[in-house]
C-alpha cells in the first residue's frame, strides 16, 4: 500500500528503537511473578485500547482506517523494544472507505432510520429517494417472479421476521459444567465442507445486485439479523473483479419491519438513502503486522501469538477483535519489559483479512509453513471452506520452526482455559503452564476444537496451535459485528487477566525444554465409512 508505506517510513524515522536487554533466559517459571505484577499492577491495556478503538475506530481490511491503525500499532511495538517490526503484504482485493451515510422514511411520515451500508457497497449519487417494494429473494429461481416490477424502486430483499424473544441472558460467564462440555474429542466429519451452503448464501447478494440493476432498481436493502436496533454491515464483494452493482444497505430489524408492514398493508412507504463511500481500485493488497522478541538460540524455533487486527465498520471493532489485538500487544509490552531474552524467539502477529476468510493467517501458512494445491480460481472464502480438502500437503522449512501458536479471538471475556484441538498429548503441558492462573479462573484444558479464527489453518496441518477459551459475556448476543461493538463492552479486569496469561503462556512455551507435541501432518482421509449410519437418537 503506497499510503501505508509512506506513513511507515515517516514513523520509523521518528521513533527510537528501545532494545531489549540481552541477558540470557534462566528458565520459564522464574519470571511468572514478574509477568503477573506487570500485567495486573502496571497494565497499559485499557489506555492502549482506547487509543485504538476510540481514537482510530473500525479497521476494515484494506481501508484507510486499517492503514492508520497499522502505523500506530507498529510504532507501539517499536516503542516496547521489539525487533524485526514489519509488515508483510497479502493479496486481497478492492479497498473501501465509508465517509457518511443516512436513511430516512419520508412517507407516510418522516422518520430517521438506523442503517449501515453493507461493506463494498457503491455510493449513491447524492440522496436516492423512491418508494420501496418488498421483494424477498434468496436464490436465482426467485428472479422471474419480480422481473419487470422493480424499476425505480428501493428493493427490500429480506423476508421480514419477528424481533427476538429469547429468554437467554444477554451477558454471561461460563460455569464449570459448561466448560466440561467442551472436553470431547471431535471425530472426523463425513461432510468435509459444512460451510459450503453458507458461502453460497454470502455470494448470492452479488448476483442479486446485478439482476436488480438490470431491472432498473435504485438500491437494495436487507434486514439486520439481530433486533434491538443493531446493525452489522458485513459484506464480501472484495475481489478485484467483483462488486455490488447498486447501493446496498442494511436496516435495523425494527425499521425494516415497519416498512414491510406498511407496504403489505397497501400504504407504500417512500425512503431516502445516502451513502458516501470510496472504492480503491488501485491498491489490492493488505498487510499483516509482526514484531519479535529475539531468542538466544536460533535453532530452537519460535512461538507465536496472534489476534486479527481487521474489523467490520459498524462500530469500533472492540470485541472483534480489537480486544484480542490489544491482549497480544500488551503481552508484547509485558515480556519486552522483563529484561530477559527467551530461548526461543517470541513473535507477535496482528492478522488482516480474518473477517473475509482468514486471509492473513492463511497467507502466512502458505508463505512459511506448508504448500497445498489450492484452486486459485475460487474466492478467498471458498478457498477457506475447501482448504482441508487440498492434498498433498508439502511442508516448507518453517513447518518445523513454529513450536506453538496462541490465538485470542472470542470477544473480550477473560481466559478460562485452552482448546487443545484434539491434540491429546499436548494437554498435560498446557495444563501445567496454565496452572499458576487457576485462582484467576483459568485452569481448563479441553480436548475439543473451535473454529472460525486464525489458529484454524495452523491446527489443521498438525501444528500445536490453540485458541483460548473465553467467557462469552455479551459477544454473541449483542456485540459481534454490530453497531455497539465499542470499548464499553471490554471489561478492564478481563483484559488485564487475558494479557497476563497470554504473556505467561508464551514465556513458558519459549523457554521450556519440553516442546508441545504436534499432530501428524495430515494426509488425504479415507473414504467415508459405508456403514456409518445416522444415530436415530441424534
Amino acid at each position: 500500500m503506497k499510503t501505508l508505506t509512506s506513513l511507515l517510513a515517516s514513523a520509523a524515522v521518528a521513533l527510537a528503537i528501545v532494545p531489549i536487554a540481552s541477558l540470557s533466559a534462566d528458565g520459564g517459571e522464574e519470571q511468572i511473578p514478574q509477568i503477573i505484577d506487570s500485567g495486573m499492577n502496571h497494565s497499559e491495556a485499557m489506555a492502549t485500547a482506547s487509543e485504538l478503538m476510540d481514537g482510530i475506530g473500525p479497521r476494515l481490511t484494506n481501508s484507510e482506517g486499517y492503514d492508520r491503525a497499522a502505523v500506530w500499532a507498529l510504532a507501539r511495538l517499536r516503542e516496547y523494544g521489539l525487533t524485526n517490526v514489519r509488515t508483510e503484504s497479502v493479496d486481497f482485493g478492492l479497498g473501501w472507505n465509508l465517509d457518511s451515510w443516512s436513511a430516512r422514511m419520508v412517507a407516510p411520515r418522516a422518520l430517521d432510520m438506523r442503517m449501515i451500508p453493507v461493506a463494498w457497497s457503491p455510493p449513491t449519487q447524492g440522496t436516492v429517494s423512491a418508494p420501496v417494494i418488498l421483494a424477498p429473494m434468496d436464490e436465482e429461481e426467485d428472479f422471474e417472479r419480480w422481473r419487470g416490477k422493480l424499476a425505480g424502486k428501493i428493493v427490500l430483499i429480506s423476508e421480514p421476521d419477528r424481533a427476538s424473544e429469547s429468554t437467554a441472558p444477554g451477558f454471561r460467564r461460563f460455569d464449570g459444567g459448561e466448560l466440561a462440555e467442551f472436553d470431547r474429542y471431535e471425530f472426523p466429519a463425513d461432510d468435509r465442507t459444512p460451510f459450503g451452503s453458507f458461502v453460497k448464501r454470502l455470494a448470492f447478494p452479488q448476483q442479486l445486485s446485478e439482476f436488480l440493476a438490470a431491472e432498473g432498481a435504485l438500491a437494495m436493502v436487507r434486514t439486520s439479523i439481530r433486533g434491538n436496533g443493531l446493525v452489522h454491515g458485513e459484506g464480501y464483494a472484495f475481489s478485484p473483479d467483483k462488486r455490488f452493482a447498486l447501493p446496498f444497505v442494511e436496516l435495523a430489524k425494527e425499521d425494516y419491519n415497519r416498512l414491510a408492514r406498511l407496504e403489505i398493508a397497501g400504504t407504500t412507504p417512500s425512503v431516502s438513502i445516502a451513502v458516501v463511500a470510496r472504492i480503491n481500485e488501485t491498491d489490492l493488497t493488505t498487510e499483516n503486522l509482526f514484531g519479535d522478541i529475539a531468542g538466544t538460540d536460533p535453532r530452537a524455533g519460535y512461538v507465536l501469538a496472534g489476534g486479527h487486527f481487521d474489523s467490520w465498520h459498524a462500530a469500533d471493532g472492540a470485541t472483534d477483535d480489537g480486544a484480542g489485538s490489544i491482549v497480544v500487544m500488551e503481552a508484547a509490552r509485558i515480556l519486552a519489559g522483563l529484561g530477559v531474552r527467551p530461548k526461543r524467539t517470541i513473535r507477535f502477529a496482528l492478522w488482516s483479512g480474518e473477517e473475509q476468510g482468514l486471509i492473513g493467517s492463511k497467507a502466512y501458512v502458505d508463505r512459511y509453513i506448508v504448500s497445498r494445491p489450492v484452486d486459485s480460481g475460487l474466492s478467498p472464502l471458498e478457498q477457506f471452506v475447501n482448504w482441508d480438502d487440498y492434498y498433498p500437503i508439502t511442508p516448507l522449512p518453517g513447518y518445523s520452526e513454529m513450536k506453538a501458536y496462541f490465538n485470542l479471538d472470542n470477544g473480550a471475556g477473560r481466559i478460562r482455559g485452552v482448546y487443545a484441538e484434539n491434540n491429546i498429548d499436548a494437554a498435560p503441558l498446557l495444563r501445567r503452564w496454565l496452572s499458576p492462573f487457576s485462582s484467576m479462573g483459568a485452569s481448563t484444558v479441553v480436548t475439543g476444537r473451535t473454529s472460525g479464527t486464525d489458529h484454524q489453518m495452523m491446527a489443521a496441518i498438525g501444528l500445536p496451535a490453540f485458541q483460548f477459551i473465553q467467557d462469552p459475556l455479551d459477544y454473541n448476543s449483542r456485540t459481534h459485528h454490530t453497531s455497539i461493538d465499542t470499548l464499553d463492552h471490554v471489561p478492564p479486569d478481563d483484559i488485564r487477566q487475558a494479557a497476563t496469561i497470554m504473556a505467561a503462556m508464551l514465556w513458558q512455551a519459549a523457554n521450556s525444554d519440553e516442546e508441545l507435541p504436534r499432530l501428524p501432518l495430515p494426509t488425504e482421509p479415507s473414504k467415508s465409512d459405508p456403514f456409518h449410519w445416522e444415530d436415530p437418537e441424534e
